[in-house]
């Protein structure tokens, strides 16, 4: 640079300079532009390797200079942006962001351009059409042209999508979930308000739970799966389903004139849902319960229409499940009683409310005791005695079964022991005992500690617990039977396939239901059943307990068709352990080894 300014200034004061000064000046020009060059290589170089876009514009707000990553993002090829040329000229060069000029996105155009004229710092996001999301970063220079570069902001933006869609949807089955479904439900509401009818429909997979133990988990996934796929081929664009809980969903039906819509759509929807799965190989028929509220007349609050359907849909399954409820006002105040009921009996075990009764078993023709029925009897403080058919199934759902079966096991052990000759127990035990395999060790535990002979145990159970898990339950059948304990299966021939349990298991006794004894002489069909059933007791060497006898000539009917053993109030109630010493002395004591059984002297 010396060399070019001693030149300019001998031609100032007149030097001569010859041909070999312009030489001179020639070849430091051409390296001052090579180096130029070099430097400008690899500042292109430099820009093109930055992984943001980048474009740098003079103080006229023309393009000086911009990366290869720009003109990517921009969706254009390499060299695209020319210097000289505007923002607006560059977003002209692209089609798609032409269209974003041209079309939808005007505004956003439009704020881009407003903000490059205004030459003052902007953080924005430009969204293109292609579903990608650019945030420009607008920096003015000290000359009066300012910076724009693009960061790709796409995959966090998919990603935070992602997240979104997971925080308002069940991850099974793709549905909107339970936060979800309350948005709608509030929007419906506020529709509602002005008059605009709409139905909340809750439905529950009945026996879900038994599907998914003895079919397995995947199975049970995918059969959630197909009913979700079911409910939205049944429902419009414009109704929103949900899962709200494990095998419960919820649809919210709009554009309804009334009630009576209402229930044409929870009809079809109840229709398509029990027909038949095939899944994973097997053959899956379900039942549906749904319980349905109807805006404005069941309210317009979102929280009392959905708890208004809860209590539709309770009202559904307790009617006998697979079938439609709508709410009703009653509903409430039975929900009450229940509360309160559940509240009682959750204090009961604790509060020694319980006690164990006993109804005796009788050799039907020598009319002896064999053994006894162990009872639940609940004395409340506030409600006196209270009727097991209204506490036991309470008990089931909310769980206390098991604390409250092992306490009667307990204590029915306890009494058998004190009795006067080895006559046998039995005790009911229900499907939720058999669950987690805890029922074998209590057993043991409590024959173990009382000193209770295990043959004097026989637990009873019902064959509707052999229907919803029969695998399971043969196989912890086996192992109670293996502790030396008799197994009954009570209520027989009140179910499905009944002699397929027989030949499964190896039953000890079969109880016949008292349906069929209050009909003897009555009806053909129960002489004929009872007698089928004895016949195929004698013929496995299996004894028959005919449960609900009340008359002489219903015993009488019993002895011709060879029934073993007889309970009912023909003979006594359930009493009180206090009143088995007067019953073994009113009716005396009827066992397989009575000659090896000592003459019982019975004191008052």
């Amino acid at each position: 640079m010396s060399g070019i300014l001693d030149l300019h200034r001998r031609r100032a004061v007149g030097e001569p300079f010859g041909g070999d000064g312009l030489a001179e000046l020639g070849q430091q020009v051409d390296a001052r532009i090579a180096a130029l060059e070099v430097q400008n290589r690899r500042l292109q170089t430099a820009l093109d390797s930055m992984s943001q876009g980048l474009c740098m514009y003079g103080a006229d707000g023309r393009l000086v200079i911009s990366n290869r990553r720009a003109c990517e993002m921009s969706g254009l090829p390499d060299g695209a942006f020319i210097p000289g040329m505007t923002v607006y000229e560059i977003m002209r060069a692209n089609p798609d962001l032409r269209s974003l000029a041209d079309a939808a996105h005007r505004q956003r155009v439009a704020h881009y351009v407003n903000v490059t004229a205004l030459r003052e710092p902007a953080v924005y996001q430009l969204d293109l059409p292609d579903g990608r999301a650019l945030r420009v970063t607008h920096e003015p220079t000290p000359d009066g042209g300012f910076v724009d570069t693009f960061t790709d902001m796409t995959e966090g933006k998919q990603a935070e999508a992602r997240i979104s869609h997971l925080a308002l949807h069940d991850p099974l089955t793709d549905l909107p979930n339970r936060t979800l479904m309350h948005d709608q439900l509030e929007e419906a509401c506020l529709r509602a308000e002005r008059g605009e009818a709409f139905a909340i429909i809750c439905l529950d997979v009945d026996q879900f739970k038994t599907i998914n133990e003895s079919l397995g988990h995947p199975v049970g996934d995918q059969l959630l799966r197909a009913i979700a796929e079911r409910l939205l081929s049944e429902a419009r664009l414009t109704d929103t389903v949900a899962r709200v809980g494990g095998d419960e969903f919820a649809i919210i039906q709009t554009g309804i004139d009334n009630a009576v819509d209402a229930k044409i759509f929870a009809s079809r929807v109840l229709g398509a849902l029990t027909l038949p799965y095939s899944i994973g190989g097997h053959d899956v028929t379900i039942g549906v319960s749904v319980g349905v509220a109807v805006a404005p007349d069941d309210g317009t609050d979102p929280y009392q229409l959905l708890k208004n359907a809860d209590l539709a849909l309770y009202r559904a399954k307790l009617d006998g499940r697979g079938c439609i409820r709508f709410f009703q006002p009653r509903m409430d105040a039975q929900m009450q009683i229940r509360r309160l009921l559940e509240t009682d009996l959750r204090k009961a075990l604790g509060a020694q409310e319980f006690e164990v009764y006993y109804q005796p078993l009788l050799n039907a023709r020598s009319r002896k005791i064999s053994g006894f029925e162990a009872l639940l009897r609940w004395h409340s403080p506030e409600r006196g005695m209270v009727s097991p058919a209204e506490f036991i199934p309470l008990c089931e759902q909310i769980g206390l079964i098991d604390p409250i079966g092992e306490w009667v096991l307990r204590q029915a052990c306890v009494e058998a022991v004190k009795w006067p000759v080895p006559a046998r127990v039995a005790v009911n035990v229900s499907a939720r005992q058999f669950r987690g395999g805890r029922l074998i060790h209590t057993i043991d535990q409590i024959l173990r500690s009382t000193g209770l002979a295990p043959q004097r145990l026989e637990i009873e159970v019902t064959e509707t617990m052999m229907i919803e898990n029969r695998d399971e339950a043969v196989d912890i059948l086996r192992q109670i039977k293996r502790l030396g304990v008799r197994i009954s299966m009570d209520d027989f021939a009140t179910g499905f396939s009944s002699p397929s349990y027989l030949r499964s298991f190896p039953f000890d006794n079969i109880k016949i239901d008292q349906s069929f004894v209050r009909e003897l002489g009555v009806k053909r069909d129960s002489t004929a059943i009872i007698r089928a059933v004895t016949g195929l007791c004698g013929s496995l060497g299996v004894t028959s307990t005919a449960e609900g006898v009340e008359t002489e000539e219903q015993l009488a009917l019993l002895n011709l068709e060879q029934c073993d053993e007889v309970q009912g109030y023909l003979f006594s109630r359930a009493r009180p352990a206090t009143e088995i010493l007067s019953l073994f002395e009113r009716f005396g004591a009827s066992l397989e080894t009575d000659s090896a059984i000592k003459p019982v002297r019975f004191d008052r």
